[in-house]
């Protein structure tokens, strides 16, 4: 049995002509994993943004490496603090000197002593608490200020608290966002070990498209889909392979896919996944690979193909992923599905591979929606000061209109059994930031 036909097998109530995007979410988590691959790279931090990690990263030192303190004030030993003093009750200390970052303070303290501490300074031998300077009164050496404003430890970062020395600080597969490459650099490391990038093949296809520069001509549009591609593949760290446009020609549509499958680790495709009379993709992948075509209960992006082809014997198969030809339909199909399948590709762990999270909005208006497929409606999501956020999906949604996804700021998701939304009903958005 091919491995399509086991997991199809395994999966309660598969139809592959009739599938929700819960059951296709779960047989490419089955299918998809990440490429076992030797090669990886060292490069400098500034160059390892959005890259995955090859090993867990061990963090050299604790940070901070010692007890400081978290705002500007004045440290003392915080068992000077009386227990169930009056509410009235103050404090009163003798200054001893100032502790700077960057620098130890060695000075001498007696018992009723406080030091005047900045933020980040390393907290003097024997305090262990930080009364914020706004809560003081100071009268030359003297600090005064009201006992019962905090308790014991209290504003101070203690040394490991971040991170500790020999402990993990990064996972292996976890993907490098602006905050990790800051948490790496506050390791004193200059370098990391990423996974090589995921290298991914994709191609249109069709006699009806036009490539760039052609002349047009009745019929024809022009290729927007290898651009959207491009982008969405870019963005995600990929090694993108351009293949061009394919006519509906057989034997040069299986050449591309031979010739993809020798050079990539994932082949996306547009178009020609459908049952038209001058679809031969699905022949073609069919005749090449183990393959899988699908009409999933969604809108847009209702057919779509999933794959394996072989490659040498040594070698992991190819995963193929075969979009509609529909400008729109093929970017959300990419974002629901291929998005998430490439991640856990590229070796990210299920976390870093997870589909990015749905915001919750009010409908600005009645949205038209029958229970049994999925959809995803281009919206523009506002805020809303004191509430949630607003969201107004755009007029146009047809499959082809591009121009309402470069206007919109996300996606209104309608789940498979939801109805009609009324208006200031609450409604799920994916929020396009970081996306596309």
């Amino acid at each position: 049995m091919s491995r399509i036909a086991a997991i199809a097998a395994d999966l309660a109530d598969y139809d592959a002509g009739d599938l929700d995007v819960d059951t296709v979410t779960a047989f490419l988590a089955r299918l998809v994993a990440p490429l076992a691959v030797a090669e990886s790279e060292d490069l400098a931090l500034r160059d390892a943004l959005g890259r995955v990690l090859a090993d867990d990263l061990v963090s050299p030192v604790s940070v901070p490496p010692h007890d400081n303190s978290a705002m500007d004030g004045y440290a003392f030993d915080g068992a000077l603090l009386p227990a169930n003093a009056p509410i009235d009750h103050s404090l009163t200390l003798r200054v001893a000197g100032t502790a700077l970052a960057g620098s130890a303070w060695r000075g001498a303290l007696g018992p009723r002593d406080a030091v005047r501490i900045m933020t980040g300074a390393m907290m003097p031998a024997g305090l262990d608490t930080v009364i914020p300077q706004e809560f003081c009164k100071v009268d030359g050496d003297q600090v005064c200020f009201p006992a019962r404003v905090l308790g014991r430890g209290d504003n101070r970062r203690l040394a490991g608290e971040d991170l500790r020395r020999g402990q993990p600080a990064l996972r292996r597969g976890e993907r490098l966002s602006p905050a990790a490459l800051g948490m790496v650099a506050s390791l004193g490391l200059a370098r990391v070990t990423v996974r090589r990038r995921l290298r991914v093949a994709y191609f249109s296809t069709g006699d009806e498209i036009l490539c760039l520069g052609d002349t047009p001509r009745e019929g024809a549009v022009y290729d927007s889909n290898r651009y959207t591609l491009f982008g969405l593949l870019t963005r995600l760290g990929c090694e993108v392979i351009d293949l061009g446009l394919v006519h509906d020609d057989p034997a040069t549509l299986a050449a591309t896919l031979q010739r993809a499958a020798r050079q990539a680790d994932a082949i996306v495709t547009s178009g020609g996944v459908s049952v038209g009379a001058a679809d031969h993709t699905r022949d073609v992948m069919q005749q090449l690979g183990d393959m899988a075509f699908w009409r999933v209960a969604m809108r847009p992006g209702r057919p779509l193909a999933v794959g394996l082809i072989p490659r040498e014997a040594a070698a992991s198969p190819v995963v193929l992923f075969g979009l509609p030809g529909n400008p729109v339909a093929a970017m959300v199909a990419f974002l629901a599905f291929v998005r998430p399948a490439l991640l856990r590709l590229m070796g990210c762990h299920d976390a870093a591979a997870a589909a990015p999270p749905l915001l919750r909005a009010r409908s600005a208006g009645a949205i038209r929606k029958k229970p049994g497929r999925t959809e995803y409606q281009r919206g523009f999501v506002r805020q809303v000061p004191g509430a949630l956020p607003e969201v107004q999906v755009a007029a146009h949604q047809g499959s082809g209109v591009l121009s309402s996804m470069v206007e919109a700021n996300g996606l209104v998701v309608l789940h498979h059994d939801q109805g009609h939304v009324d208006a200031g009903q609450e409604v799920d958005v994916i929020i396009f930031e970081g996306l596309i």
